[in-house]
């Protein structure tokens, strides 16, 4: 996997595939359709599947929210392993991490100016320890992009509530923000406000969640600071919350979305989670391009309970969530929490491990590559010697996100037809559109061919960066994409055939 890289070298790389559209000789590319990408979001897509990390005070107190008053001697563990956990995170299948580096208690992970409520205070590595760096550091070794979360609410501080907050919660993100090398995303969640220990006032503290945070500048320190961190929130601005924690995007669910709100309907609202609930679907042609994230915990609850192994989702179960997410065009973000002893306990380590094998085995053979593809229109190209087509149909088949087939521009119903190199047996397709150029599919069919008649295998209306199809087993050696609408001429990246590990697929969903 290709590590972070500074922002202009990361432009240069993601545009490399693109540079054939404008080679000399070359017809002028398709104009992207509506809201794209930035390059941010680009590598965002590319994660696909990533952990969040809860861990910390109320690993020791057995609560999901710790109320704040907690002591930082709690933080006690006895094998705390940042690798161990990186390792499983990778053999799981997963790109990336991200951090709960300060949960709703206030209590640090690392070693802030900003309050006394951090690990220093604790034990744990003579209270020298630096928890964001050691996860940093493992996620690095293990090649995973790194991201952190640090919640606004702080039910310790007693600032939390007056203007004088917000200056200690901006020093927080600084520090987050300097110390610990290149994020992949910076986390914000919707809890806000409510009672706490508030440095022993012991009350309950209302805020105005649009305002209070001065979400323009706190967004901005991440924009000045990490300019390759997507930002995360209930409505964006680059990636949204999908309306659930079951992991589910909707049936067709679409990258583009526009906030409704208090503050201008035509850009990412300021921390307004008024829509929230139309995540799952997303809006055809909205305003601004804010995937959908999908998060769920492995576990009942997002932090560690000894009461809670029974909970653990299966890998089959793992298996529909991924389809159910990453498969619907979003990324999937998978709750991990380590136990007591700083460790992913065995439970949980067995059900990453075996669903990690399973993702692998089911993408290790796309029975398409080494095919040959035709297509029912390519877009117009004038050809020069030793330069291939830019749009041909072939380009479907090269595992390349960012080549195409394209068709001309008044051409927005077409096929896509591949000959196998041999007849197989397969029961999972996946589909993907460039998504540099917009989302610009509105409906498509998938057939097989069967005792030498066209049979459909599915549809949809979405693709978007990714669109995966699980159905029965067939067998045939041919397959054939129909493109049934489209709002500007089809820009396919990717027509894969694969089979679904026999394992996952005899197991069904589970829990």
């Amino acid at each position: 996997m290709r590590a972070i890289v500074p922002m202009v070298k990361m432009i240069s790389v993601l545009s490399l595939s693109a540079f054939a559209l404008f080679a000399p000789g070359a017809a002028e590319a398709p104009k992207p359709y509506g809201a794209v990408p930035s390059e941010r979001q680009m590598l965002w897509h590319e994660t696909e599947f990533y952990a969040l990390i809860h861990y910390g005070i109320n690993t020791y107190t057995d609560k999901e929210w710790g109320y704040g008053e907690e002591s930082p001697a709690l933080f006690t563990p006895t094998a705390l392993d940042a690798g161990q956990v990186a390792g499983v995170l990778k053999g799981a299948g997963m790109r990336g991490v991200i951090l709960v580096a300060k949960h709703h208690d206030g209590f640090c992970l690392w070693p802030t100016a900003t309050t006394a409520h951090n690990v220093s205070k604790s034990p744990w590595r003579g209270g020298k320890g630096d928890l964001v760096r050691e996860y940093a550091d493992a996620a690095k070794k293990h090649g995973l992009r790194f991201g952190v979360y640090c919640s606004p609410w702080d039910r310790n501080s007693a600032l939390y509530g007056t203007p004088g907050y917000i200056p200690l919660y901006h020093a927080q993100l600084r520090e987050l923000l300097t110390r610990y090398g290149t994020l992949f995303e910076v986390w914000f969640d919707g809890a806000n406000g409510g009672d706490g220990y508030y440095g022993g006032a012991r009350e309950k503290r209302g805020i105005d969640r649009l305002t209070y945070y001065d979400w323009p500048r706190t967004w901005g320190l991440v924009r000045e600071l990490q300019p390759a961190a997507c930002i995360f929130g209930d409505v964006g601005p680059d990636c949204r919350w999908v309306g659930n924690e079951h992991g589910y995007a909707a049936e067709d669910s679409w990258a583009t979305f526009t906030p409704k709100g208090r503050t201008d309907p035509a850009r990412p609202a300021n921390g307004d989670s008024k829509n929230h609930v139309e995540g799952p679907a997303g809006h055809r042609d909205g305003a601004a391009w804010i995937p959908a994230e999908c998060d769920v915990p492995l576990r009942k609850g997002w932090f560690w309970h000894p009461n809670q192994d029974a909970t653990v989702r299966s890998p089959a179960k793992l298996m529909d969530i991924y389809f159910n997410s990453v498969g619907k065009g979003g990324c999937m973000n998978l709750g991990i929490a380590p136990d007591r002893s700083g460790l992913v306990c065995e439970a949980d380590r067995k059900s990453l491990e075996v669903f990690g094998n399973s993702l692998r085995a089911l993408f290790a053979v796309n029975m398409a590559q080494g095919g040959k593809a035709d297509a029912s229109n390519v877009r117009a190209w004038q050809a020069r010697p030793g330069q291939s087509h830019p749009y041909a149909a072939d380009n479907a088949l090269d595992d390349d996100r960012y080549s195409y087939w394209a068709t001309d521009d008044d051409v927005t119903n077409a096929t896509l037809t591949v000959a196998l190199p041999a007849q197989t047996e397969f029961n999972v397709v996946r589909l993907r559109e460039n998504i540099r150029l917009g989302q610009r599919v509105d409906g498509f069919a998938v057939d097989v061919l069967r005792d030498g008649a066209w049979q459909e295998y599915a549809k949809g209306l979405s693709i978007g960066a990714c669109r995966l199809i699980r159905g029965p087993k067939v067998k045939s050696d041919r397959v054939r994409l129909r493109v049934t609408a489209a709002a500007a001429c089809p820009c396919v990246s990717d027509l894969g055939v694969f089979m679904m590990p026999a394992a996952v697929t005899e197991a069904g969903a589970g829990q």
